[in-house]
């Protein structure tokens, strides 16, 4: 009988906004995922039990394999859900094999290319008032690069005032802490085609280590025109899921930096590739990473065997984690503590997290049914969050 047998699938729905996933094998190894849509977790839920068909009785070191059954096998791919319950179903794996090999997932991927990996985290930036104190706060905690929201609500087209409200932001961080403070710019989504030439004419002065999602996804193709004029590292891809969403972008050079999901886009197994593929483009790679320690740990075992691989972010002290942060479903939260602004490498066998599974089984009772805010206009027109 095959050691490495799947024979249980489960499930912890757990605040702020995670979904777990545990694999378990006939021998007792298990392995951790974490398949989340942000808004989206019963979603998700489902259709993972949906793909559990497919895993008991097989062998959880056949992960190629279970991948392309799982995303071929269906005569509808792609899409947030699918990648995203592949994703966690692909980490779960990843780590079950690394236990059973008693290696960590980077060694598997060939190898660490680098000893530790630059982090940053994510500091607000809706409101100008807040940005100094919550950067110094970072600061102390050991980090050299933060990210903030460009925007706040954005119209169409919107006012000079608040094109100016944008540069306020990032022009105060500047004033206070120099060159010696990486700030990354999110978008968000939030603007439209016609209001990112005149963003970036305000934000260039005061560089930003790159500007995040400029525009939605859906428009990517005018991308065509903001990488031409902007002087700004562009990057996006949080909300692109398997390497055939990033291969038009990459093809047409528009990127500078590529931010696939390991939660999202199909896990270890596709980032993997999507980043070999960015990396023949000469684009750096920068996973996005808002949510828990699973996908932290996975997005950095990709880090550690990808040359291309630049910054990393984590959630921890992101205002959605209230009440339940990044450290707090695991035993051994050490192994994200910071040195001078990076994580060393993982040396724990699989992705390196031990999760206290007391805890997850505990705030289960509590769940969530988090969703995204819904904003709107002063007309009352729905805008982009």
């Amino acid at each position: 009988m095959d050691a490495v047998q799947i024979e249980k699938v489960e499930l912890f729905k757990v605040p702020p906004r995670w979904l777990f996933l545990k694999i378990t094998t006939k021998e007792g190894i298990f392995g951790w995922g974490e398949p989340v849509v942000e808004g989206r977790a019963d979603t998700v839920a489902a259709c993972v039990n949906e793909l559990s068909q497919y895993l008991i009785g097989r062998s959880a070191h056949a992960i190629e394999d279970i991948w392309q059954s799982l995303y071929r096998g269906g005569f509808y791919r792609g899409g947030p859900i699918l990648m995203s319950a592949l994703a966690g179903i692909d980490q779960a794996l990843w780590d079950i094999k690394g236990k059973s090999l008693g290696v960590p997932v980077h060694e598997l991927l060939g190898g660490a290319v680098r000893q530790k990996m630059k982090m940053y985290c994510w500091i607000g930036g809706d409101s100008p008032e807040v940005v100094i104190e919550q950067a110094q706060s970072k600061l102390k905690e050991g980090y050299k690069a933060v990210k903030l929201n460009a925007t706040g609500a954005f119209e169409w087209i919107d006012s000079n005032k608040k094109i100016k409200d944008v540069a306020k932001n990032i022009q105060l961080l500047r004033e206070e802490f120099g060159d010696e403070l990486d700030i990354g710019l999110d978008f968000h989504g939030r603007v439209h085609k016609g209001m990112v030439k005149p963003l970036i004419d305000e934000l260039a002065p005061f560089r930003p280590m790159f500007i995040e999602e400029p525009v939605l996804t859906e428009n990517n193709d005018a991308l065509d025109h903001i990488y031409a004029y902007s002087p700004i590292p562009i990057a996006t891809g949080e909300r692109m899921y398997s390497r055939w969403d990033f291969k038009e972008v990459l093809h047409r050079g528009v990127v500078d930096i590529i931010q696939p999901d390991l939660s999202h886009a199909g896990g270890i197994s596709e980032v993997r590739r999507i980043a070999a593929m960015a990396e023949a483009y000469d684009v750096a790679l920068a996973p996005h990473c808002p949510l828990g320690p699973i996908s932290l740990a996975s997005a950095l075992q990709i880090d550690f065997a990808c040359i291309n691989a630049v910054i990393q972010e984590s959630s921890l002290g992101i205002h959605y984690n209230q009440g339940y942060d990044l450290l707090d479903y695991m035993e051994n939260p050490e192994v994200f503590a910071l040195e001078d602004g990076y994580i060393p490498l993982l040396k724990e066998p699989g992705l390196g997290v031990c999760i206290d599974e007391e805890k997850l089984k505990e705030a289960q009772k509590v769940g969530h049914q988090w969703s995204n805010p819904i904003w709107r206009n002063q007309d009352g027109s729905f805008t982009e969050w």
